[in-house]
């Protein structure tokens, strides 16, 4: 079964190719049927035109036809076996014929049309290769008979389809590079015969051209390189069997190349206005390049086309054709970029220079202008070509910034000149936005999550600046590298600045900056001469012609930097004296010359001279002839016979070819060598600058392929910055287009993205440039003009959002741009715009009295919401143009106005938008940098720098509002409160010496402020915060003292807090001084002295509190309280019994080796042995007491009687308390003399000064039962410390100090009020101080001294009463 399937199968194939070959047939002789007839046919009557008999027409073309015909059936014939010359030789043969009628050529045609669209034979098939070559040679050569236009036409049309029929036939593969090239150039002749006929044969030849480029060059990718690629030579291989490939390609591009040349000649032949030969070619070369693509590139020939003769074309008419081949000399030249730029670095920079760069800035039309735009923003719009541009071009010192050149001619064509935006201008401006976008898309997509510093490059050794190195693997160190050839280039302009100026000191800084080596290598100079644009070429001539030695060496290297292969004479010379000026002096002209000629006579292509003497000769020669035939002073021109006569023999003894001068000399009369060429870049293109620029293709590195580097486009757009912002700004305030309005804030957010890795002040100026645009900081505007400003225009709106919005995010790169910040935010304040969630008065009570809140108030109305999310690391920008567009939307004013809202609500909604609060909360985030520039700010602003204040009001809100802000910044920097905040302590100490300062309000609010910072510092764990917030305190209320008294309830409330709450915070005596010094001067007030004296009794009470450290201050804050003359008794008692009491601590001070745990911080900090003596000295027990003492010496004075009695019984006290401490006689005598001593003596005074006075006996009596308390409390301590005391050896003048007080108060004159009552009280007291003396026989008849007798005469002296009782033995016996 499966077997007569498989019969029937083949039955069936058979049967179908039979059909087919039959079929073929029938065509075939219908053909030839339909060519006989055409041929025979009668006369056309309508045009006179007679068709010949047969035996006139060649025998051999009806013969073959008619020999073909008896070959088709019989017998059947399989066609695709058959050499195809069999049947397509007679209808070619028409073809060919002189002497056929054109209707009878177009039939032949249609015939040979069917035959190729059936297919009947392959490339495979026998003799296929011969038939198809002979085709195209038969067609390309088709005679026509004169007839009429129309059936011309008619057959023209027919070739072309022919022609392009068998370019796309399976054997066209077998055609041959000539055939190829035939059949194109055959195409161009109908375009070209075209003119005069009809427009639609016009359009069908250029269509076959463009088929036949696309059929040739989409081949190009599968043509191997062979070895005739690779050579210099031109000719033709021989390997004819693989048909058609790289040569046709090479062929028709260099035909297609020509075609540029001839637009003088073909417009003149009735091309179209707007499509003539030069853009028609241009369409064709572009087919070529995009379908040939990359692989070009492994053609060298083909490449080298592009590389001179395509470039050299584009370049040159580039600047000076119509917008329509301008616009396709861009699409060229960007296509070859895209597929070939790594062999066209040199071309590329070129084409920018001569074309793109020069179009829009020489006066060209505009529509020549927008073009010229147009391009360069298309290729900025590649994603790697600014970059690319950047790193190629920008960082080598050889070549031209076409990056900067680029962005800054966008800027400018960006920039309005007044009225609305131009269309040109639109689209400069796109451009400079998509390269913002562009960098910032690519700067800003690395995973790290803070913008890290940008490290700063350096020249860190002597590098050649010339030689380039290839990309290495190693991205880092390769853009350390391109990043420092870059920092040469600079250094090198730079240098030729001061060079023009002073060649030594221009050398000198090349010296300085690493360029050049040590000893110096001359072929740094001839470089730096060279390639450094805008030098002195006046000066560089003079350099190199000096016959110094080295100079010598830099002339020769800067010789060998030119390539004159190529050139002939003048244009090498031309070349060469186009980069200096020549010198005037001889000498110098022929040490040059000598120098060029060499060098052209060893690079000459030809063999016409013999030796560079004779070059030296005719060089000379020229340069007389320039100055002959240029110079208007000279009259009588030398003629081209008399420059042939003056060089004759001059070649080795021999004459140079005649025509060889005889060009010399046209070319120079015609076009002047310009000796004397100033600086800059040269105008335009020539040929000898060309083919300077080919020879330096072959040699350089090739374009480099490269990704974005944060740290490259950072310095992209560092070149560029100033006229961005600027032309942003400008574009943002003269448009009124909302969509462009957008793209400018979408710019400004890119800006600020790239600004972000060390721009800071790009984004400063950023800033301060779009503020001008929120309506709020216009000083000559009131608030109610600002108000209207910022309500009726999107414009401030969005200005306002857009510079919050950049706060809040890149607020680490901010530095002065924080005073554009503030100034608004006080703006906004002051026009009641802060929202209420952000304008809440807070109760200064609450502050201090509750330890955590939800959020941060203060007295300027400022919410800071603890709870705000850190802010993320903002990498796009389409998230926040989104809501952008959201808020500042049309379609969101309509919806507004529908729901109700005023005006006021709408700008309320914006303002909320902005996320004031989070600048400030969020701070934690910044750089130190950033802290400081932002804390500096707000403190000079709250000191009234640049500000302006209509009331006193307004100036107190303002304070308030920035203290509030540097309290909110505090707060959200507690971490590193030590690291800033020295620096702001700083900057208050500079703003007390601005001329106008006024400390009120600022002092006031500061210390409130500070207070408030000082509870939070202290509740938290920090360490290394207390000295340096007292410190600022301290500061503010020195400042002005009033304020003490002013705050004093909020002040009172805070220190009580502290001392209550946080005492073992307080561990420097800074601390404790400020707060027990703020608390005896707030407490003082009558409404405050329950309060502060509580809390100081409370401290005092507490045992485990009182320290070494804050002793001494307890002491000073006591007194303060019991001075005061509104004071309670009971509470100075408890006071000066908790003073006594005292004495307890400094005893065990005193045991336990002056150790004090409040005290370890400032012992351990202060390391010098001299540091550590003081501190000792200070925290010395016995000093306490002596203050300790001092001061219930100077209560005891105290105008209430019974706190004068309380302050002498307290010291007793005390006395007896640390008697541990006193044990040492001198320590005892001491304390008697500086304490007991001066308070008995102070109080003698005051009574006696009481005497004296009219009415003042109550206060007379009363001081004088408190100095008889006070000798009482004396003989008692007298009495208590008798022992050691009397081991001193100044033991006898402290008893003459007792017994003169005693004969003081004895002789106590009262005045006028009585007798004194004193006077009955000492002799007991006598009494007992010598009755005392004798039993511890400190007092005895024994002894050498003389204290019994010196005792006797002042007892005697005293109360004489005494002596008998008390010295019954009389005086001490003489022996």
């Amino acid at each position: 079964m499966d077997n007569k399937e498989h019969d029937e199968t083949i039955k069936s194939n058979m049967t179908k190719a039979k059909r087919k070959e039959l079929g073929v047939s029938c065509m075939l002789n219908t053909e030839i049927g339909a060519v006989l007839a055409v041929i025979r046919r009668a006369p056309d009557q309508n045009t006179g035109i007679y068709h010949h008999p047969d035996e006139n027409f060649d025998a051999s073309i009806l013969q073959s036809l008619k020999s073909l015909r008896a070959l088709l059936f019989n017998p059947q014939q399989e066609w695709r076996t058959v050499d195809p010359s069999l049947y397509l030789s007679p209808f070619l043969d028409v073809i060919q014929s002189d002497d056929i009628p054109a209707a009878a050529t177009a039939v032949a045609l249609q015939s040979i049309l069917k035959i190729l669209r059936l297919g009947v034979f392959d490339e495979k098939t026998p003799g296929a290769k011969d038939v198809v070559n002979l085709a195209v040679t038969a067609i390309t050569g088709c005679r026509l008979q004169r007839t009429n236009p129309a059936a011309e036409e008619a057959v023209m049309m027919r070739i072309l389809q022919v022609l392009t029929l068998i370019m796309r036939h399976r054997a066209s593969v077998l055609l041959t590079d000539h055939s190829v090239c035939t059949v194109v150039n055959t195409c161009f002749q109908v375009v070209q015969q075209s003119t005069g006929r009809g427009d639609l044969l016009q359009r069908n030849g250029r269509y076959t051209m463009h088929e036949l480029i696309q059929i040739i060059y989409s081949r190009l990718p599968e043509i191997e390189v062979n070895d005739w690629e690779n050579s210099e030579s031109d000719t033709e291989d021989n390997n004819m069997d693989t048909g058609y490939g790289i040569r046709s390609a090479i062929d028709i591009f260099h035909f297609l190349c020509s075609l540029l040349n001839v637009v003088e000649i073909m417009d003149t032949d009735g091309l179209t206005s707007d499509e003539n030969i030069q853009h028609f070619a241009l369409v064709l070369i572009n087919s070529a390049i995009e379908l040939s693509g990359d692989s070009i590139g492994k053609h060298p020939k083909l490449l080298r086309k592009i590389h001179d003769d395509l470039f050299h074309h584009l370049i040159h008419y580039g600047a000076n054709s119509s917008p329509l081949v301008l616009s396709m000399i861009c699409s060229t030249v960007l296509n070859i970029y895209h597929f070939l730029r790594r062999s066209i670095r040199l071309q590329l920079e070129a084409f920018f220079s001569y074309v793109l760069l020069k179009v829009p800035n020489a006066g060209s039309p505009l529509q020549l202008q927008e073009v010229a735009i147009e391009a360069v923003v298309n290729f900025c719009r590649q994603p790697s070509f600014i970059v690319e541009a950047y790193v190629n071009y920008d960082c080598d010192p050889t070549f031209s910034n076409v990056f900067e050149k680029t962005g800054k001619l966008l800027c400018k064509y960006a920039f309005p000149t007044g009225g609305a935006l131009t269309s040109i201008q639109v689209q400069a401006f796109e451009g400079l936005v998509g390269i913002f976008h562009n960098i910032a898309d690519n700067i800003d997509k690395e995973e790290e999550s803070i913008p890290s510093g940008m490290h700063l490059v350096e020249i860190s050794g002597y590098r050649p600046f010339w030689e380039e190195k290839p990309k290495e693997e190693n991205t880092d160190s390769w853009v350390d590298y391109v990043r420092v050839r870059k920092l040469q280039k600079r250094k090198i302009l730079i240098a030729g600045s001061h060079f023009n100026r002073d060649d030594k000191k221009g050398l000198e800084y090349l010296k300085i900056s690493r360029l050049i080596s040590d000893p110096p290598d001359p072929k740094a100079h001839a470089l730096f001469f060279r390639y450094t644009p805008r030098l002195d070429k006046t000066m560089i001539g003079d350099y190199l012609g000096d016959p110094d030695d080295f100079h010598i060496q830099v002339l020769n290297e800067f010789t060998n930097t030119f390539e004159f292969s190529g050139m002939i004479l003048d244009t090498a010379l031309r070349t060469y004296l186009e980069t200096f000026r020549l010198p005037g002096e001889s000498q110098k002209i022929q040490r040059i010359l000598e120098a060029f000629s060499e060098k052209f006579y060893d690079q000459q292509s030809s063999e016409i001279f013999v030796s560079k003497d004779a070059v030296f000769v005719l060089c000379y020669s020229l340069i007389m002839l320039n100055t002959d035939q240029h110079n208007a002073q000279v009259k009588k021109k030398m003629t081209e016979e008399e420059f042939i006569r003056n060089n004759r023999a001059i070649n080795g003894g021999s004459d140079l070819p005649r025509e060889y001068l005889s060009e010399l000399f046209h070319s120079i009369a015609t076009n002047a060598i310009a000796i004397f060429n100033q600086s800059g870049t040269p105008a335009k293109m020539n040929p000898s600058r060309w083919i300077q620029l080919i020879n330096r293709s072959k040699i350089i590195q090739p374009y480099i392929l490269c990704d974005f580097d944060r740290r490259i486009g950072r310095d992209m757009f560092a070149t560029i910055a100033g006229p961005s912002v600027a032309t942003l700004a400008a574009v943002f305030e003269h448009t009124d287009d909302e969509e462009i309005l957008h793209e400018c804030i979408e710019a400004l957010f890119s800006i600020s993205r790239i600004a972000q890795y060390g721009l800071e002040d790009t984004l400063d100026e950023l800033l301060s440039t779009f503020s001008k645009f929120t309506a709020l900081l216009n000083p000559y505007a009131t608030a109610e003009e600002t108000l209207y400003a910022f309500s009726n225009d999107i414009k401030p709106k969005m200005a306002t959002l857009a510079i919050f919005t950049v706060a809040n995010t890149f607020k680490g790169s901010i530095r002065g741009g924080w005073r554009t910040i503030i100034d608004c935010l006080l703006k906004l304040k002051r026009l009641k715009l802060l929202p209420q969630s952000v304008l809440e008065p807070e109760n200064d009570s609450d502050i201090v009295n509750s330890e955590s809140q939800d959020e941060k108030l203060d007295s300027g109305g400022v919410v800071f919401p603890s709870n705000v999310p850190k802010v993320a690391h903002f990498r796009r920008s389409s998230g926040i143009m989104g809501r952008f567009v959201n808020i500042l939307s049309m379609e969101t004013v309509e919806e507004a106005l529908n729901l109700g809202l005023s005006e006021f609500e709408q700008n309320m909604k914006i303002i909320q938008h902005c996320r004031i609060g989070s600048i400030f909360t969020t701070s934690s985030i910044l750089p130190d940098d950033s802290i400081l520039d932002l804390g500096r700010c707000i403190i000079f602003t709250a000191a009234g720098k640049g500000q302006k204040f209509s009331t006193s009001i307004e100036e107190e809100e303002t304070v308030a509002f920035c203290w509030d802000l540097i309290n909110s910044i505090s707060l959200a920097n507690m971490h590193r409160f030590s690291k800033f905040w020295p620096q702001y302590h700083e900057f208050f100490l500079e703003v007390a010496q601005f001329p106008l300062f006024s400390p009120i309000p600022f002092a006031e609010k500061a210390i409130l402020c500070l207070m408030k910072m000082c509870l939070k510092l202290l509740a938290s764990e920090l360490e290394d915060v207390e000295e340096l917030i007292f410190k600022s305190i301290n500061l503010m209320w020195r400042m002005e003292k009033e304020i003490l008294d002013t705050c004093c309830e909020f002040l009172l409330q805070s220190v009580s807090k502290i001392i209550t709450e946080y005492p073992d915070k307080l561990l420097t005596q800074l601390g404790w001084m400020s707060v027990l010094n703020l608390l005896s001067v707030t407490g003082r007030h009558h409404e405050t002295y329950d309060q502060g004296v509580e809390t100081l009794i409370g401290l005092m009470s507490d045992e485990f509190h009182i320290t070494r450290t804050n002793y001494s201050y307890c002491i000073d804050c006591a007194f303060s309280f019991v001075a005061l003359k509104h004071s309670r008794v009971e509470c100075n008692v408890k006071i000066m019994d908790l003073l006594a009491e005292s004495a307890n601590l400094l005893v065990e001070w005193y045991r336990t080796g002056y150790s004090d745990p409040g005290s370890c911080m400032s012992m351990a900090s202060n390391t010098s042995i001299s540091s550590i003596e003081e501190s000792t000295r200070i925290y010395n027990p016995v000093s306490f007491f002596q203050k300790l003492g001092e001061s219930l010496r100077k209560t005891s004075l105290a105008r209430r009687e019974e706190v004068r009695n309380r302050a002498v019984i307290s010291l007793q006290k005390c006395f007896v308390l640390a008697e541990d401490i006193l044990f040492t006689p001198m320590n005892c005598i001491n304390s008697f003399y500086n304490i007991v001593f001066a308070m008995v003596d102070d109080l003698h005074e005051k009574m006696q000064q009481y005497s004296r006075r009219e009415n003042a006996e109550r206060e007379t009596r009363s001081m004088e039962n408190t100095l008889k308390l006070s000798m009482e409390v004396l003989t008692e301590l007298c009495l208590h410390f008798l022992m050691p005391i009397s081991e001193s050896p100044n033991f006898r003048t402290f008893w003459l100090g007792i017994l003169r007080r005693m004969d003081t108060c004895m002789k106590a004159d009262l005045g006028g009020y009585g007798e004194s009552k004193i006077p009955n009280t000492i002799p007991d007291l006598l009494r007992k101080i010598v009755q005392r003396m004798k039993e511890k026989e400190i007092l005895t008849l024994e002894g050498d001294d003389d204290l019994w007798d010196t005792t006797f005469y002042q007892i005697q002296w005293i109360a004489p009463a005494l002596t008998d009782e008390l010295f019954p033995e009389g005086l001490k016996k003489k022996s």
